[in-house]
């Protein structure tokens, strides 16, 4: 057990406990809602960036307003379907940053479609960008933070891993699988000193939720089944973030964590305005 002398103590100061100084990290899908959130926090907790994202214009935007707040933020415009786009990546972040700490698998694409209507097109995009492409980055990084000592992978899975939701039969099953592989990399990896974990929104206020929030049917009914009775902010994830990468989390692995405004601790019975 160690001792509290007050170096220890100073030690768990915030600024100390979850400071990335000195770490860098990837985000995949930085110029979506969340994905720009969360490479934000990183960065002003210290972190140098490799953002990526298929979409360029968007991806320029979010570095240059990071590098006017005084963060180090390379962007790399890449299409993640790619089946080169792991290695790309990782050796990006080598060249670019030096080294690679932190990887936040965030990109992810959905299609609402009824089971019946599915077609394998469809199928396969949803499932290669939200599945195939966090295992297979994951994979590369792993590689690479082993031999440097160690690091941590942050998932975004999602609410959908746990409920069922009409039209989201194949991002369901994807975010649910997400989840099931931050179990097994932190079944292989931490003793090797890498850790994975996962964080699953509920309802967030991002372009993917504009459909689903502009229905005035499921607006009312998100809004009887969340007792937060609103939507999360893409900023109310960056702290739950930084303490899975930064030293504050170094206990914590292979865990999925909910940030849905209390709505699997109510669920459906939550209807007082029914």
């Amino acid at each position: 057990m160690p001792d509290l002398a007050p170096d220890a103590v100073l030690a768990l100061a915030p600024a100390s406990l979850y400071s990335l100084e000195g770490k860098t990290a990837v985000v995949t899908g930085a110029a979506g809602g969340i994905g720009r959130w969360l490479a934000a926090g990183l960065g002003a907790a210290g972190a140098g960036l490799l953002l990526t994202d298929a979409n360029e214009e968007g991806l320029g935007e979010v570095a240059a307003i990071l590098a006017r707040a005084g963060v180090h933020a390379e962007a790399l415009a890449i299409d993640l379907g790619d089946d080169g786009a792991p290695d790309r990546i990782v050796s990006g972040a080598a060249e670019r940053l030096g080294r690679l700490d932190i990887l936040v698998n965030c990109a992810a694409v959905n299609r609402r479609m009824p089971i019946l209507e599915m077609d394998r097109k469809t199928y396969e995009w949803i499932m290669g960008i939200d599945l195939r492409v966090p295992y297979f980055l994951s994979q590369a990084a792993a590689r690479a933070m082993i031999e440097q000592g160690g690091g941590s992978i942050v998932n975004i899975s999602s609410l959908n891993e746990r409920i069922g939701l009409e039209g989201n039969s194949v991002y369901g099953p994807a975010k649910a699988g997400v989840s099931q592989l931050t179990k097994v990399m932190a079944a292989e990896w931490t003793h090797l000193g890498v850790r994975a974990n996962a964080i699953a929104p509920g309802f967030v206020d991002t372009p993917l939720a504009v459909a689903v929030w502009e229905n005035p049917v499921q607006q009312h009914w998100i809004l009887n089944r969340v007792p937060a009775k609103r939507l999360a902010r893409p900023d109310e994830l960056v702290g739950l973030c930084l303490l899975l990468a930064s030293d504050a989390g170094s206990f914590i692995t292979g865990q999925t964590i909910y940030v849905d405004g209390g709505f699997l601790a109510a669920g459906r019975w939550f209807t007082p305005d029914e």
